[in-house]
């Protein structure tokens, strides 16, 4: 189940990111407005925990033009205000739900829970595409009765392109979701690790591979697609 998070504060993002990933979920983390607009737009995600106060957009602005757009994945607006107008403003705008900072982990799980059953989302054990299944639990790649274990940070970067198949990933994005915001990671590292992905992908004779798109990423190619 994939969640993007949108909080400024990094210390914060990370703990709530770190407690949410222990529960089972993947989350995407940013820190601003306009990220998390490029997010919602580009990517699926059954919830997204939105702060109000953020650079270059805030979390009002944000809701609304993802409504006006009509993506209506359900958000959690989490917040440091604690007055009932803004309250009413974010949920006039069209988030489902409101907390305030300091929060206890407990019922913010609870109200993760209850949003995402909304939509009648389950918990997700395997993430697929094509020939190929990614084991959320043990790491473990599939394809054609063979398997083999990935890294850590392979299976970050493996998952963010099974769950986003269509997608093109820039270095910088494969960095951000894979090593972290805060990480020294350098396109060299970026490419260090596609390199072994590609090799297990050859070794479990998949269709699917890593292509390169010159001067702007990496997507899946299928071979035999158009």
């Amino acid at each position: 189940m994939n969640i993007l998070l949108v909080e400024d504060e990094k210390a914060l993002s990370n703990a709530i990111k770190k407690i949410l990933e222990g529960r089972g979920y993947f989350v995407d983390a940013v820190y601003d407005g306009l990220s998390a607009i490029d997010y919602a737009k580009g990517m699926e995600y059954n919830l997204i925990i939105l702060d109000v106060m953020l650079p270059k957009l805030d979390g009002f602005e944000v809701v609304r033009i993802l409504r006006k757009d009509n993506i209506g994945v359900p958000v959690l607006m989490l917040t440091a205000r604690t007055m009932i107008k803004d309250k009413v403003t974010g949920l006039n705008y069209g988030a489902d739900d409101y907390m305030t900072k300091p929060f206890d982990t407990e019922e913010l799980l609870a109200r993760v829970s209850a949003l995402t059953r909304r939509r009648g989302e389950v918990m997700i054990e395997d993430v697929g595409f094509e020939d190929l299944t990614l084991d959320l639990k043990t790491a473990e790649l599939r394809c054609n009765g063979e398997s083999v274990q990935l890294s850590k940070k392979e299976f970050e970067v493996m998952k963010l392109f099974l769950y986003n198949p269509k997608m093109t990933f820039t270095k910088d994005n494969l960095i951000i979701n894979a090593w972290g915001m805060e990480s020294e990671a350098t396109d060299n590292n970026v490419e260090v690790y596609i390199s072994f992905i590609r090799k297990k992908l050859k070794y479990l004779k998949s269709r699917v591979s890593i292509k390169n798109i010159q001067k702007i990423g990496y997507r899946l190619e299928v071979t035999g697609d158009d």
